[in-house]
């Protein structure tokens, strides 16, 4: 891992797409500041974890409002991976927007969904791997980091970080924190886990966000609740994290 990679353990206010994308911008800009080249946020970070207000919500990649966020990546050089849901005509996606300093806007969607979520969503099949400074970076979101196979089909596309945005409440946070820690060592693959820092959808969330090297060694992670940056990077071989507590509202 040659970048500094952050993760943000950020809070989203209920349906409030301009509010959210004003706190991405100004986690985005002080994670860069920092010297972070990538920065992940939780699942539906720009509207909430909020399944009855998805289709009303559903942003474009061409969505004026979020001119913030490319702005943000071109100027200070980071790339963005935000999330909020999507339409295509195959229905509507819980998709990962990917704003890239060089003005491209990728897009992931949620490949497997977490059951009752089939009742406002359809499955996705856009799969970007993004390219940084010589790693290759491959995403997910919540309920494909359990499913074995996903990873694994990063880690034989050329992955060298699985980069995951979820909300994980605090009864799956061990099973789930488990399950990507083994991904880390059975594939060689740094892992990084955004989640919520705060409830949204009527769920309580663990937070707990973490980021694990290859070897599956826990390098840093938030002790429960509460908005924070993880950034990672790699100091003669060994991948060293840092936690910054946020006073952000």
């Amino acid at each position: 891992m040659n970048p500094r990679l952050a993760v943000a353990q950020s809070s989203s206010i209920r349906g409030d797409i301009t509010g959210n994308v004003t706190h991405h911008a100004e986690l985005a800009e002080a994670a860069a500041r920092r010297g972070a080249r990538l920065i992940i946020f939780p699942e539906l970070s720009l509207t909430g974890y909020e399944p009855d207000l998805a289709m009303r919500l559903a942003l474009t990649a061409n969505d004026p409002r979020l001119r913030p966020l490319k702005e943000v990546a071109e100027v200070s050089g980071i790339t963005i991976v935000a999330g909020a849901p999507m339409m295509t005509k195959a229905g509507l996606h819980i998709a990962a927007f990917v704003f890239r300093p060089a003005g491209e806007t990728l897009i992931y969607t949620k490949h497997h969904l977490h059951k009752g979520e089939e009742a406002f969503f359809v499955p996705g099949t856009l799969n970007p791997m993004i390219e940084l400074d010589g790693e290759r970076i491959s995403l997910a979101i919540c309920a494909d980091t359990t499913h074995p196979s996903h990873a694994a089909e990063a880690a034989r596309a050329g992955a060298s970080v699985y980069a995951a945005g979820v909300l994980i409440t605090p009864g799956g946070i061990q099973a789930d924190s488990t399950q990507l820690r083994n991904y880390a060592s059975e594939h060689g693959l740094v892992v990084l886990m955004a989640n919520h820092a705060s409830p949204t959808g009527g769920w309580a969330t663990a937070g707990r966000s973490a980021i694990w090297d290859e070897g599956g060694i826990e390098v840093v992670t938030a002790q429960g609740e509460g908005e924070s940056l993880l950034l990672a990077t790699r100091e003669k071989g060994v991948v060293r994290g840092e936690l910054l507590r946020l006073s952000v509202p």
